[in-house]
């Protein structure tokens, strides 16, 4: 096995992408998965506001903004246009959804795991003595 070196890792073009179909937008979409810092910081946003609200505002259309790219890579959707994308069809959303979380490689349970995760390193006891 070849160890990889920094350039090798950093040069990796290791984010993938996906055509879904959309029949409810009547075609396509492509989603590429999340780098470590957008799903870092989706998780805790997620988790942040399930600990102060108890409920998260547009997580499908704040993921799907993130991740619906055009042909050129580049992000369809700005963070201001979440609330535009979340009041379409609520099953577009989930299909896109889903498929943004497989390639991104997140299952079922990562999303709570980082809210328990989050809510133990804010206000867990601490090791010390």
């Amino acid at each position: 096995m070849t160890l990889l070196s920094k350039s090798d890792i950093l040069g990796a073009d290791d984010l993938p992408t996906r055509d879904v179909e959309v029949p409810e937008w009547g075609g396509t979409v492509r989603v590429r998965g999340l780098t470590g810092q957008g799903r870092d910081a989706f998780e805790m946003k997620m988790a942040a506001s399930r600990k102060n609200l108890g409920a998260v505002d547009d997580v499908r259309a704040s993921l799907a903004a993130k991740c619906i790219v055009g042909e050129d890579g580049e992000r369809m959707f700005t963070d201001k246009e979440v609330v535009q994308l979340g009041r379409k069809s609520g099953a577009a959303l989930d299909r896109v959804y889903g498929a943004i979380r497989e390639v991104s490689g997140m299952d079922e349970g990562a999303a709570e795991e980082a809210v328990e995760d989050f809510g133990e390193a804010a206000g867990g006891d601490s090791p010390s003595d």
